[in-house]
């Protein structure tokens, strides 16, 4: 007998499937309601006990989670108290040599798949077109690897911390790369679609010299939304609900990029919240479309680390 059936013989109503959307949507209204950044909460952590500035990453395969699922393992990673960002399934943690602690509760991540009804590829071989694959999200769960025992050695090393000082040599060697127009002077931050230049005050001009890397990140998100590279939507009208999408996306671009790069800039000021809770409320999907745009733009802006090139060729020399 099936969980349904049972349900059923008990006189129970039948489950709803999970609105993954709508639950996300509402933590993070949640949250944005109570004055807090689910993109940069982890920043705000004691440096002793909470999770160092990175990315997710899955201990074993090594890659980045991207889009929604940032901010899901940054939240978890705060909630559970983790200093590290990396991450296993129940059986990748078998196959690192350990496995999940008993009783440890896993975070739920999500994965975008497509598939094609059986009635729309009835319709497609009578009709001779192309099937319509229809999207639909699919979870599972991660465990930190704190919550894990008996890992082999070596599997996760963490960063080493940035020393205390004002310019970030990294980062600016990203920026430059870019090639973007940056212009400094004047008291303003903006990016310019039309000209496609970014204008930043110099950063002895910041209460907190760190944020001049911040405030370039969050230009530079926008700048990945030009029409020659990503292709969003940008409009130079402050106000309305397509301002508070890009600036949603740029923050959460932000985020990922400060966070990749180990910089731990003070939070992001509020002005734009009232907008973010609009959107958010009119559309349980928004913030997911935004956290995805953000980590292409992320990436976009990455791929131009030098230390990357730097890697690539030292691993290319090392196969010759």
């Amino acid at each position: 007998m099936t969980k349904e059936t049972a349900r059923r013989a008990r006189g129970g109503d039948p489950s709803r499937p999970r609105d993954i959307y709508a639950e996300t949507t509402a933590k993070i209204i949640a949250e944005l309601e109570a004055g807090r950044f689910p993109w940069v909460q982890p920043w705000n952590a004691n440096a002793c006990h909470g999770p160092a500035p990175a990315l997710p990453m899955n201990a074993l395969t090594h890659r980045h989670y991207s889009g929604i699922n940032v901010l899901y393992l940054w939240g978890a990673a705060i909630t559970g108290g983790y200093a590290s960002q990396h991450w296993l399934t129940f059986k990748q943690a078998l196959e690192a040599g350990g496995n999940v602690r008993k009783g440890e509760k896993g975070t739920t991540v999500v994965y975008a798949d497509r598939f094609v009804p059986e009635a729309e590829k009835t319709r497609a071989a009578q009709t001779g077109e192309d099937a319509r694959a229809v999207p639909f999200l699919k979870t599972y769960t991660v465990f930190a690897v704190e919550q894990c025992e008996g890992l082999r050695p070596g599997l996760v090393v963490e960063p080493v911390a940035l020393p205390e000082r004002e310019i970030v040599p990294h980062a600016e060697a990203l920026i430059a790369a870019t090639g973007a127009d940056f212009r400094i002077g004047g008291s303003e931050a903006f990016y310019a679609p039309g000209p496609d230049f970014i204008r930043v005050p110099p950063q002895p001009a910041f209460r907190d010299q760190i944020n001049y890397y911040r405030t370039c990140f969050h230009e530079l998100g926008h700048w990945t939304g030009h029409a020659k590279r990503l292709d969003r939507k940008l409009t130079t009208g402050r106000g309305g609900k397509d301002y508070a999408r890009e600036e949603l996306v740029a923050e959460m671009t932000t985020a990922f990029v400060c966070a990749s790069l180990g910089i731990v800039p003070t939070v992001r000021h509020a002005d734009y919240i009232g907008g973010w809770l609009g959107v958010l409320r009119e559309d349980n999907r928004a913030i997911f479309r935004a956290a995805s745009q953000a980590s292409k733009a992320a990436d976009y802006i990455l791929a131009f680390d030098p230390r990357e090139a730097d890697a690539d060729a030292q691993a290319e020399r090392i196969a010759a």
